[in-house]
């Protein structure tokens, strides 16, 4: 299973080579240097292309404009050009004012067409607005200020090219300092391939889903459960029930495969549910399977709690597959909780995981209350659960709680919660915060439970998203989930699959956290494009599209994936599918330890040649560079040259000397084809 033929050395080595020695060359007609925009680029508001000049808005006056007056975007647009000379992402500053809505107004720039927003906030001075990181394309582009709603006034917009941070800053610690070693293990595996590579991911269906139908049937006189060619079926002794009718039945049977089959009260035979659909489809259409996998816990809600076996499923996953789990928790309450008695079962129409119910959410840590006694309920049913995984070495990542703000708030205080989709954000963000620490509080301390990694979903539609974030201290990832393909767009098309990378909320979301976690795609139904996810450096760690539905085909639907995409990417050198996680993935932290090397100089990673504190490709060939270009590469002979401490960190096989053994076994650390360098100390 773990056979990384697609990355195999040899091939991963000449393509190294070939990098170094192209760097500087491209096979595309190169934009003149005459025509090419020299950057940061400034024109003022009144210059722009079908710009009106104005020196005041109306009766107010806003001091201090630069150059004759300004642009007021009231009925018509203006725009402006600028070229450059590859594709590539640069940031948009429009020094403005807005005095017509106190409480933000949105604001519209397109680039080529495509349509790029940000909410202006109320000011009666001159400010800076950040209008966000966009893509220009090779050759001239279109900046155009559309009236949209409009009614701002520019003064002059700046266009820089981006700088983007260094992603491994962030955390490779677990929040919980007790985690188990699978846990850390995991954790600092995911560490060691962000702002690198992509994990592949596909969510599972769950509490059900896919049905399907078979001739096994019961037969009570002979107390056996066979099918129409006569298989016998063993029956869990422990699941018989009667029906309405006082006949007896049992609700499970196994079958020689070990498949278990669930009775149906409507066709009085037994099923099974397909829970593998999904990842067989990505098979089918990439040849390869998802590096990780989404299952969820919802289906042990207090309300109708049922087993739906998905703590079977992840650990089958993880322990037999050899892949990595993530899992949600859609946990459902009583819509009218007048309906409801505690350890009652109620019909599943009258729950719901959306904000329209009367449950309290605040009342969840107020002992007394209905609320607090069904969610110590609900923590218990899922305690069980996570209790099967940590006691079978399965480390998770745990996404409960998931999109928070929903969308921005309708009020003017922005954590109101007045957006939210569902109850456990409905009442604001400090009562959500509040409910994500006694979770993790219970759970870790009274349940013991320590094989989690936490997963924050702030959804990043608006600026106040932020003050959703429960701190460092509480949360291991960041994440964003991306449905796009009718709304958001930015490529000029209004249906189909969308391949939009959404850097601008990578980039927001890194800010949120001050770079301090890492930042995934939980959940998406188009996945970007391999060129789109690289040109605009959104590095996430992460992807995984929601399961397959007849309404919403997103794994298997044209209108949602790009096929042909979809199969580039997961056979790319950035994405990383099942067959290349390391094998001991969960028993060693998939780290090089501290050591002394060859040279005597205390290495701090081994394998980190450039000291950038990640080891990648980039350190390969770095070390190819020193071994066949040394006198600009070697220690000490120029500004481009390998640092003392790089040398030793480089210098793996314990030889004195930098050599392509070095950067060969380096790029199999990388591989995962060994999980430890055999340095001589």
């Amino acid at each position: 299973m773990h056979n990384p033929l697609k990355r195999s050395v040899g091939i991963f080595s000449a393509a190294a080579l070939t990098a170094v020695q192209s760097l500087s060359f491209s096979t595309a007609a190169p934009v003149s240097a005459a025509d090419t925009t020299k950057f940061p680029y400034v024109i003022e508001g009144e210059d722009l292309t079908d710009a009106t000049l104005w020196t005041s808005i109306y009766a107010d006056e806003v001091p201090g404009y630069s150059g004759e007056g300004f642009f007021y975007l009231s009925a018509s647009p203006a725009s402006f050009t600028v070229t450059v000379p590859e594709d590539g992402m640069y940031t948009i500053t429009v020094r403005g004012a807005q005095i017509l809505n106190q409480e933000g107004r949105m604001q519209t720039l397109k680039i080529n067409g495509k349509a790029y927003t940000t909410t202006a906030d109320y000011s009666r001075e001159w400010r800076d607005y950040n209008f966000g990181v966009v893509r220009l394309s090779k050759g001239e582009n279109t900046l155009e200020f559309v009236p949209t709603y409009g009614y701002m006034a520019i003064d002059y917009i700046t266009v820089s090219e981006a700088e983007f941070p260094d992603l491994s800053k962030a955390s490779s610690e677990t929040c919980d300092p007790d985690a188990t070693s699978e846990t850390k293990a995991l954790m600092k595996y995911l560490h060691s391939v962000y702002g690198s590579n992509i994990l592949s991911g596909q969510q599972q269906i769950y509490g059900g889903g896919n049905t399907i139908q078979t001739t096994i049937r019961y037969d009570s006189n002979s107390d056996k459960c066979t099918d129409q060619d006569g298989v016998e079926y063993t029956i869990d002794k422990d699941s018989y029930d009667k029906d309405e009718q006082g006949n007896k039945f049992p609700w499970h049977c196994t079958g020689p495969d070990g498949r278990v089959y669930t009775y149906s009260t409507q066709n009085r035979n037994y099923t099974y549910n397909n829970y593998e659909k999904d990842v067989e489809l990505i098979n089918e259409l990439t040849g390869k399977y998802p590096a990780i996998q989404g299952f969820d816990f919802g289906s042990y809600c207090p309300c109708y709690a049922w087993d739906d076996g998905v703590a079977g499923r992840m650990i089958d996953w993880t322990n037999e597959k050899g892949g990595i789990c993530t899992a949600s928790w859609h946990v459902n309450v009583p819509t009218d909780t007048a309906d409801y008695t505690l350890g009652e079962p109620l019909d599943f129409s009258k729950t719901t995981y959306s904000e329209k119910t009367n449950f309290k959410t605040a009342n969840c840590l107020v002992e007394g209350t209905l609320e607090y006694d069904y969610f110590q309920l609900c923590m218990k049913n899922l305690a069980a659960e996570l209790k099967k995984l940590q006691d079978a070495g399965v480390p998770v990542i745990f996404r409960p709680f998931h999109e928070a703000e929903g969308n921005p708030s309708k009020t003017n205080d922005p954590t109101d919660g007045s957006g939210a989709w569902f109850w456990w954000a409905k009442e604001g963000a400090a009562v959500y915060k509040e409910l994500w620490a006694f979770l993790q509080d219970t759970l870790e301390d009274e349940y013991g439970l320590h094989n989690l990694i936490w997963e924050q979903n702030l959804y990043a539609w608006s600026d106040a998203s932020a003050a959703w974030y429960s701190g460092d201290d509480r949360v291991d990832i960041v994440a964003f989930d991306k449905y796009n393909t009718q709304y958001n767009r930015h490529d000029g098309k209004t249906s189909g699959p969308n391949l939009d990378a959404e850097s601008g909320i990578f980039f927001k979301l890194h800010g949120y956290v001050k770079g301090n976690k890492m930042v995934a795609m939980a959940e998406n139904d188009s996945v970007p494009s391999l060129d789109n996810m690289k040109v605009e450096h959104a590095d996430w760690l992460y992807f995984c599209p929601w399961y397959d539905t007849p309404e919403t085909p997103f794994v298997s639907g044209t209108n949602y994936q790009d096929h042909d995409e979809l199969k580039a990417l997961y056979n790319s050198e950035y994405c990383i599918t099942l067959d290349e996680l390391p094998e001991d993935l969960f028993n060693s932290s998939a780290l090089p330890t501290e050591t002394s090397s060859s040279t005597g100089v205390k290495a701090t990673k081994l394998g980190d040649a450039n000291c950038d504190d990640n080891v990648n490709i980039a350190d390969a060939v770095l070390v190819m560079q020193v071994a066949t270009n040394p006198d600009k590469y070697a220690k000490g002979k120029t500004a481009l040259s390998i640092t003392e401490t790089g040398e030793a960190n480089a210098d793996v096989d314990g030889k004195k000397g930098l050599t392509n053994q070095d950067a060969l076994l380096i790029q199999k650390f990388k591989l995962g084809l060994i999980t430890e360098f055999p340095v001589i100390s």
